[in-house]
């Protein structure tokens, strides 16, 4: 999940060192396609501009906004850094804006951040809000972990709350995809040196950023049955140095995920029902 967003891209030079633009990965739209975490984030941002666009599909409107996004930092208008450059950064007085809704800040904060959700959860418990839970589950949610999401409509009321318009802000979320999207955001309010980490806090190296608590930034991007069976990469890098299969606690783990699975269908059966006779 490393390899996220790929595109062959010009920094401008001057703002961070020679050997930190190169370990930036280039853009690739490609890739978008391959990466399960970027799937994720596709579910959470498709439906938001699909319905913001006049009811095109969620691909279509998913593609278009891509493309839109992307050519930000074609154009030079959004910095493309690495997590280690972002550290570097932030010692230069950028102020880092962390766009990841609060579930994902809690398993791994970063220190002297800014923390405004472009997402936050659904809490809508109509039949049309359970189907759309049911969705989600159904599309990754109970392996991956996540609910429906919805966008934060006081996103940049409390950006600006937070952040003057004369600041250099780097935008950063877990895979990517979600602070691209929120760099167009602050383009667009005047915000006029942005910054954004490309591929998110996956692509976070020990040191890279002040993390809270010494943790792995990755693990701010695991959830659901692979993170309760600790099968997630950042889990399986602890894993290797505890001996096979990490001894009797994985045992114990796919124990409970076949409990969680069995679980997870219990409530796709369950949403769907009452999802269908609310439509009815």
């Amino acid at each position: 999940m490393a390899h996220v967003l790929q595109t062959s891209v010009l920094v401008p030079s001057g703002f961070a060192k020679a050997s930190d633009v190169r370990r930036a990965p280039a853009l690739r739209p490609a890739s978008l396609e391959r990466s399960a975490g970027c799937k994720k984030a596709r579910q959470i941002i498709g439906p938001c501009h699909a319905a913001a666009d006049g009811g095109r599909s969620p691909d279509q409107a998913m593609r278009e906004a891509e493309r839109r996004w992307e050519s930000q930092v074609r154009e030079g208008k959004v910095k493309n850094v690495t997590c280690k450059a972002a550290g570097e950064l932030m010692q230069d007085g950028w102020v880092l804006l962390d766009v990841r809704p609060q579930e994902e800040i809690t398993k791994a904060k970063l220190s002297g951040s800014e923390e405004v959700p472009l997402f936050v959860q659904d809490e809508d418990m109509s039949p049309v809000g359970l189907a759309k839970k049911a969705s989600a589950l159904s599309m990754g949610g109970w392996w991956l972990g996540g609910t429906h999401m919805r966008a934060n409509e006081k996103f940049m009321a409390q950006v600006q709350s937070k952040i003057p318009r004369n600041s250099k802000v780097i935008v950063a979320c877990q895979k990517g995809l979600r602070s691209l999207a929120a760099c167009e955001q602050l383009s667009r309010a005047g915000y006029p040196t942005l910054a954004w980490i490309n591929g998110g806090f996956d692509t976070a190296q020990k040191g890279d950023l002040p993390a809270e608590g010494d943790k792995d930034l990755r693990l701010g991007g695991i959830g659901g049955v692979s993170e309760l069976l600790g099968w997630t990469e950042v889990q399986r890098d602890v894993q290797r140095s505890a001996g096979f299969a990490g001894g009797s606690s994985t045992i114990i783990k796919l124990a409970a995920g076949i409990l969680a699975i069995d679980g997870a269908v219990f409530l796709w059966n369950f949403f769907s029902y009452w999802g269908k006779s609310g439509a009815q």
